[in-house]
């Protein structure tokens, strides 16, 4: 156990520059605003247009809307469709933020790392709008601006791709081997290796833990509470 805090105070202590996903690790988005509610009226949208056949069985039972939007993406790549959809799961994100419940520990997280000095960034397959939307009403947009970094009309760049990453370290002037992502999915730590940056994981649950076990990431880098990490962080400054 000391080994694994260890390992974790010395990947905390080389990071100039962090990078957060943002459904997850800062808050719960869908916490009051189902995401599997959000994919169904997707499907059922979809359907009313005709376009049942567009999704296999698979995919209209996804519970993930982000599933659902590159589902249709990779058959009308680029197309007004896609983008109608896109514009739709914005709106619905917009939404959640109102109902959307902070990680513990995740505000004073933030506001301690920003304050010691690494810039801060949202690396995320979420809406800008929403993060920013977010952000704003915790009054933490001080420590991101303008660094925000989320999904764009170009869906096949969503992570895992590392594009939101490589903006980030591109727009703060920022090597890789200088910087740490925290996610929460087997998609952050693929795109944080495709951009050779750190990587921890949060996973709040037991789930979550095996599908980043699964995905590569050692267990001495994933955190199951915010709470060791902000500690380590009040020890150094």
């Amino acid at each position: 156990m000391a080994e694994e805090t260890e390992k974790l105070r010395e990947l905390i202590k080389r990071a100039r520059f962090v990078l957060f996903d943002f459904d997850g690790p800062i808050c719960r988005l869908f916490a009051g605003h189902s995401a599997e509610r959000i994919a169904s009226d997707q499907v059922r949208w979809l359907e009313e247009r005709g376009l049942r056949g567009l999704l296999t069985e698979e995919e209209r039972a996804e519970p993930d809307p982000h599933a659902v939007l590159r589902a249709v993406d990779r058959r009308h790549p680029g197309s007004d469709l896609v983008a109608e959809l896109e514009e739709r799961l914005t709106q619905q994100e917009l939404t959640a933020v109102a109902s959307a419940w902070p990680t513990q520990y995740a505000d004073p997280l933030i506001m301690t790392w920003h304050a010691m000095g690494p810039r801060l960034a949202v690396t995320t397959n979420n809406s800008p709008r929403a993060v920013a939307d977010y952000l704003e009403s915790r009054r933490l947009d001080h420590c991101f601006t303008p660094h925000i970094y989320g999904r764009t009309q170009d869906l096949q760049l969503l992570k895992p791709d590392p594009h939101c990453i490589n903006r980030a370290l591109s727009a703060m002037g920022a090597a890789p081997s200088a910087a740490l992502m925290i996610g929460d999915a087997p998609t952050d730590y693929q795109a944080a290796v495709g951009a050779g940056v750190h990587f921890m994981g949060y996973a709040r649950n037991d789930r979550k833990e095996g599908l980043l076990r699964d995905a590569g990431v050692k267990r001495e880098y994933i955190v199951s509470s915010l709470e060791p990490v902000l500690k380590i962080l009040r020890a150094q400054s």
